[in-house]
């Protein structure tokens, strides 16, 4: 009797041994004598103890890393320092512990080595101005390698570009010429404006003879508000011609 309940107890520890609990966002991966045998979880779930099967859990949230500075050259020999922040999860969690040793370790490696190779398809203006753009291709690339390990890249973004100092100071004469040029034409245009309403101005008053002298009045209002010592008037021709036959005859 006695070695009865001995074995009981046994087979009672063991099968209180080989429950496990997997969290909602992480999943088990067992293992039966070192083959596939299935995936388990979330929640509470057995394994067969004593080491005949062995579960690995794996998180299936979203996970973060960082993507290390690398010094990369553009389409147009620019060399440039780039780094990157790629968002990741798990979608397979058999294929993420078979067909990877390590995958966390192995998608942030194909990132960086993306990264890197991936900009030298582009020049430097495509990389500042386009950074969406790239970092959706970059995105794809990487995802079509990490496919057969399970996992889903959800994004990747470039966080900082560094560029030479030298091409920095390039770059800000080119903007300041940009704006110079903009500054001459909005100028240009400007005067070309006053000129076209001048001109229609002056076709405007040659219909009219009386309103050019309407004009000259309201000049003459004009300057002698400002307080000035001194006025020119301008007098038409005819009142000058008329003013020296008087003369004549006295």
């Amino acid at each position: 009797m006695t070695w009865l309940l001995i074995i009981l107890a046994v087979i009672l520890f063991g099968l209180l041994t080989g429950f496990r609990v997997a969290q909602q966002y992480e999943r088990g991966v067992v293992f039966r004598l070192g083959r596939y045998a299935g995936t388990r979880g979330p929640g509470l779930f057995w394994i067969i103890p004593l080491g005949v099967e062995t579960v690995t859990k794996v998180d299936m949230r979203v996970l973060t890393d960082s993507v290390e500075q690398q010094e990369t050259m553009t389409k147009d020999n620019v060399p440039i320092q780039v780094n990157a922040v790629i968002w990741y999860r798990v979608v397979k969690p058999d294929r993420a512990i078979i067909q990877v040793q390590n995958f966390r370790a192995a998608v942030v490696q194909v990132a960086l080595t993306t990264l890197r190779n991936g900009l030298g398809q582009y020049t430097l203006d495509d990389v500042l101005k386009e950074r969406d753009k790239l970092s959706v291709a970059l995105k794809d690339r990487v995802d079509q390698v990490t496919e057969p390990w399970g996992v889903e890249i959800q994004s990747v973004e470039m966080r900082n570009v560094e560029i030479p100092a030298t091409m920095q100071r390039a770059m800000a004469q080119e903007a300041e010429a940009l704006r110079e040029k903009r500054a001459r034409i909005i100028k240009a245009e400007a005067e070309l404006e006053a000129a076209r309403k001048l001109r229609e101005a002056a076709d405007e008053i040659m219909k009219t003879p009386a309103s050019l002298e309407l004009r000259r009045m309201q000049m003459l209002t004009e300057v002698g508000a400002e307080q000035n010592s001194m006025t020119i008037v301008m007098m038409p021709s005819e009142f000058v011609d008329a003013a020296r036959a008087l003369a004549r005859k006295t």
